[in-house]
């Protein structure tokens, strides 16, 4: 199973925090550094210092780190024109030398559009069909062709479709419960399909579902990466777990209820059980941006176990 980090930055955290724990996810060997592309704090967190950009972050990492891939879980397509993100996530792919990949999604913290003054449509998931379609559509243009896109929410006309990203295939992240549009979407776009914060069971049936979707597509499923994003608390021993979950405001019930959480050995059990249902990959929400010993841990104690 692959352990990859995953970071909330709009809970509270500053470009140099992030930047310590992606140098140290590189140094531990995770394979990928993601954070959320998020404007406003969610719960009692009072977010400080302010937000940080995803973009902006992901392209000053590209250039401090050299071997961990990075990534969005996901962009929210309200941020962003999709001409706009094309060119953005192609730069930060080329400064980083082909390590980007691109999670996108439509969008739905109502909150932040407000207290930012960005405008939160309502009809969220075909804006995010037609920015895929462009987005893909742009870096899959050839050299000294152009791109054209006629769709109900963008129009393109003579795109020069540049710059391109320095991977061929900018890898490409769909997620979330939805039980036919999404599947639909992943089907037609992704390379990788998340299943956030959901149970093994929930995680079970859209897998099985995203799988009939793509089938039905005409593709392998697969081609597809399945992959799940769990909050994560994991300690040596019982004090440990508690004092971490206490440390960000969680009950360790909770977190082993719903996350990846006690001892080690607890930790690769839960973490067995997705693989068990076909989930790959694991993103593990990281809350504690401070404690790198946590990061550690994991990689020295629970990753051996999962073969």
């Amino acid at each position: 199973m692959d352990l990859r980090i995953f970071t909330e930055p709009q809970q509270g955290a500053s470009y140099d925090t992030l930047l310590r724990v992606a140098r140290a996810a590189e140094d531990l060997d995770y394979s990928a550094f993601f954070r959320s592309d998020h404007y406003l704090s969610m719960g009692d967190a009072d977010g400080l210092p302010g937000p940080t950009d995803a973009w902006i972050t992901l392209a000053g990492i590209a250039r401090e780190t050299s071997r961990i891939r990075l990534g969005t879980l996901m962009s929210a397509a309200t941020f962003r024109l999709p001409g706009v993100l094309a060119i953005q996530v192609a730069q930060v792919d080329q400064m980083s030398g082909g390590r980007i990949e691109l999670g996108l999604g439509a969008g739905w913290y109502e909150a932040e559009h407000t207290a930012y003054g960005i405008p939160f449509p309502q009809a969220k998931i075909g804006r995010l069909e037609e920015q895929l379609a462009i987005v893909t559509g742009l870096w899959n243009t050839p050299l000294g062709e152009t791109f054209d896109f006629d769709g109900r929410y963008y129009t393109l006309r003579d795109s020069p479709a540049l710059p391109k990203p320095a991977q061929a295939h900018v890898p490409i992240l769909i997620g979330g419960g939805g039980p036919s549009r999404t599947p639909a979407l992943a089907a037609r776009f992704a390379d990788e399909f998340n299943l956030p914060f959901l149970s093994v069971e929930d995680s079970a049936a859209q897998i099985a579902r995203v799988r009939a979707a793509v089938a039905e597509a005409g593709r392998k499923p697969s081609e597809l990466v399945y992959s799940s994003a769990l909050v994560v608390c994991v300690g040596k021993d019982d004090a440990e777990v508690a004092r971490r979950a206490e440390a960000i405001g969680r009950s360790v019930e909770d977190l082993k209820a719903n996350g990846v959480a006690g001892t080690p050995d607890e930790a690769a059990e839960k973490l067995a059980r997705y693989a068990e249902i076909g989930s790959e990959r694991i993103y593990l929400q990281v809350l504690d941006l401070d404690d790198l010993d946590h990061l550690a841990l994991i990689a020295e104690r629970v990753r051996p176990q999962l073969g």
